[in-house]
């Protein structure tokens, strides 16, 4: 709603995932639910970044460490970052079970607390429409890539989202709620200072575990070398 300050909107959405956290797995659009997605989503990581080299990743808007996960399992050095803490504690205990060494921190997308060219690759999942200031988490984003290091988004276009829960007070403060078609965020990357946006589509039903309604895809982005 019009006034809303940026720390009430993200008190909110970080209250709202933090009540989520118990059964967020659950969904089909959170979690690993069946052997078919389990490989999809892992054939898509391998593409975006093979085991070789080893490569320095953050997971910015974590959850419960999906991508992060992931990638450590393929052998890249993971961390990961969200501020809602009930989820951070089910992403430590995943790793902690499978014997994975990655750092999860609670810490804010929009201003995450790393030195300058830290990471590899950063990544996120259907983070951008939860922050009030997209571009400047964008922006902060890149200047934490090495020279030519990759961004990639997996985000969508979700036409119907409703504004519930805590959502319902302060969606209007979000600059990307329901999310927005490939191109626009490819365009805002490139406004940002990002080279070679690309999209890649991600309408293959294994990795949803049913054909999605909505666009879903995954922009790359790099950091220039200059």
């Amino acid at each position: 709603m019009a006034g809303t300050n940026a720390d009430a909107v993200k008190a909110a959405v970080t209250a709202h995932w933090n009540r989520r956290a118990a059964d967020f797995d659950t969904g089909p659009s959170h979690g690993l639910l069946n052997p078919a997605q389990d490989q999809a989503w892992r054939s898509l990581l391998h593409r975006l970044a093979p085991p070789v080299p080893m490569l320095d990743v953050l997971d910015v808007g974590c959850g419960t460490g999906f991508l992060a996960l992931l990638l450590a399992e393929a052998g890249h050095r993971a961390t990961g970052i969200d501020l809602a803490g009930e989820m951070l504690a089910q992403a430590t205990d995943k790793a902690t079970a499978r014997g994975l060494p990655i750092r999860f921190m609670p810490a804010d997308a929009e201003a995450p607390p790393f030195a300058a060219a830290s990471f590899d690759l950063i990544v996120e999942r259907h983070v951008l429409w939860t922050l009030p200031h997209p571009e400047r988490a964008l922006a902060a984003w890149h200047e934490l890539l090495r020279p030519g290091g990759q961004v990639a988004l997996v985000e969508g276009a979700w036409w119907d989202m409703q504004a519930k829960d805590e959502y319902r007070d302060v969606h209007a403060a979000l600059p990307l709620f329901g999310g927005r078609p490939a191109e626009d965020i490819a365009l805002l990357l490139r406004r940002i200072g990002f080279a070679q946006a690309e999209v890649v589509p991600l309408m293959d039903p294994a990795l949803w575990t049913e054909p999605s309604r909505y666009e879903r895809y995954m922009v790359t982005a790099r950091r220039t070398e200059a």
